[in-house]
C-alpha cells in the first residue's frame, strides 16, 4: 500500500510557481498544488514507506533552489 503524506512548503517571494514545477516532476509526488497562508505550496507524495518519504523530502525537496523549510505530515488513515 506504501505510505501518503503532505508536504507544505514555504518559499522564497516569487518562486512558488518554478518551486511547484519542480516538484511535480520528482517520482512519487501525486499532487502540488499552490495555496495562500502560512504554507506556498502543498504537495501530496507516495512512497513505499516512511523512509522513503523523508528521503524524497531531504534528499529532493529541501535541495530545489527556493525551499525556505517544509512540514511532513504522514496520513494515517488512506482513503
Amino acid at each position: 500500500m506504501g505510505t501518503k503524506a503532505y508536504v507544505l512548503i514555504e518559499v522564497a517571494v516569487g518562486k512558488a510557481k518554478a518551486v511547484a514545477d519542480e516538484i511535480l516532476s520528482l517520482e512519487g509526488v501525486k499532487t502540488v498544488d499552490v495555496v495562500m497562508g502560512t504554507f506556498d505550496i502543498i504537495a501530496v507524495v507516495n512512497a513505499s514507506d516512511v523512509s522513503a518519504v523523508a528521503s524524497l523530502v531531504t534528499g529532493d525537496i529541501h535541495t530545489i533552489d527556493g525551499v525556505l523549510r517544509t512540514q511532513t505530515c504522514l496520513a494515517v488513515v488512506a482513503t
